[in-house]
């Protein structure tokens, strides 16, 4: 069900929002005192270099291992690689990393591109659409019912193939994510036929590179089975790892239509939840876990967010905007339930039928 955020800040919304410049005002204040905005080259450097390093071992590991069903191991720890490389290039488009924009799509594009077969401009452009208006059904490509429903509103007027998956798509969620690489690279060469897309020659160039090298490799050290069997774990394994990822930051909170806006503070806060965690869930989850700081500060590097929490978890609690804390495991039970729950109607239309 559609809800509106401002609910949950407080009885007097319209007041608030009359004070909103001054609410995130006050807050950046407090946190570009503290000296989190600042640049991370060194984490960065140590961060990218372990990343490269690990992407080389992974392929190393399946020349090595060669054409035998023990290469499906170098699959498994490949996708995980991938997920960091993407994790990688999300903070790179998000300025977190570089400075100037000409470095962070040089490095964003061989990332994204070469590095992962995933189109940087198609994706940069997709999220920050996202990060303008979180979770808005209108304005979010995230929520657009492309295969999913979000709300009830979206299920009632459900055509086609969320019409047909609705009805069950809360089961359907996570074996629907093992599509998810295929997507992302599918997504990332129709976008190429977009004149709008920049540098669009480079990017076919990368992406066109990365597919011949990664089916050349697979083509040339396993037999035909093997390099099928192997492409299939690899990529299902990814996007399972990229959907895990994702899944728990804005599924299952509230979603905006029309002319629901609150203000910038509000819009981020109410339509994002945290994960709990500790330093593993870091790495895993590429600070992502710290989901409304990131949709407050995108620029802000990851390894700094954890200590910015402290500052706007109680910066939250002061104004009376609720602040969703919880763990990874109840934040997909909470996406879970939510989409059963936007697929109601779809139900209940076929039991009328």
């Amino acid at each position: 069900m559609t809800t509106d955020p401002t609910q949950h800040a407080s009885g007097t919304a319209p007041t608030r929002e009359r004070r909103a410049g001054s609410d995130f005002s006050r807050l950046s204040k407090q946190v570009k005192d503290a000296g989190l905005l600042r640049r991370r080259p060194f984490y960065y450097g140590v961060r990218i270099a372990l990343v490269t390093a690990a992407y080389a071992v992974g392929w190393l590991a399946f020349v090595t291992v060669g054409d035998s069903w023990w290469t499906l191991l170098p699959a498994v720890f490949l996708a995980a690689v991938f997920g960091q490389v993407a994790l990688v290039a999300h903070d790179v488009g998000h300025r977190q990393v570089f400075r100037r924009s000409r470095s962070s799509a040089l490095i964003g594009r061989l990332a994204a591109n070469m590095g992962i077969g995933m189109g940087y401009g198609w994706w940069q452009d997709k999220h920050s659409r996202h990060h303008a208006n979180p979770n808005h059904e209108e304005l979010d490509p995230d929520v657009a019912p492309d295969i999913l429903v979000w709300s009830q509103a979206q299920a009632r007027k459900a055509t086609g193939l969320p019409r047909l998956l609705g009805k069950v798509q809360a089961y359907l969620f996570f074996p629907l994510l093992t599509l998810e690489g295929f997507n992302l690279h599918v997504a990332g060469m129709r976008a190429l036929a977009d004149r709008g897309l920049k540098q669009r020659r480079i990017e076919g160039t990368l992406l066109v590179a990365h597919f011949v090298l990664y089916l050349g490799a697979l083509f040339l050290v396993l037999s035909p089975g093997k390099a099928v069997v192997f492409l299939v774990v690899h990529q299902c394994l990814f996007g399972v790892y990229l959907g895990a990822i994702f899944a728990p930051n804005h599924k299952g909170m509230p979603t905006l239509t029309g002319g629901d806006r609150p203000d910038f503070l509000r819009r981020q806060v109410l339509t994002s939840r945290n994960v709990r965690g500790n330093w593993f869930t870091d790495v895993v989850l590429g600070g992502l876990n710290y989901q409304i700081e990131h949709h407050l500060f995108p620029s802000m590097p990851s390894p700094n967010l954890r200590k910015a929490q402290l500052l706007v978890h109680r910066y939250c609690d002061e104004l009376g905007v609720a602040y969703l804390q919880t763990s990874l495991i109840a934040s997909y039970g909470q996406a879970l339930r939510s989409l059963h729950q936007a697929s109601g109607p779809l139900r209940q239309q076929s039991r009328l039928v």
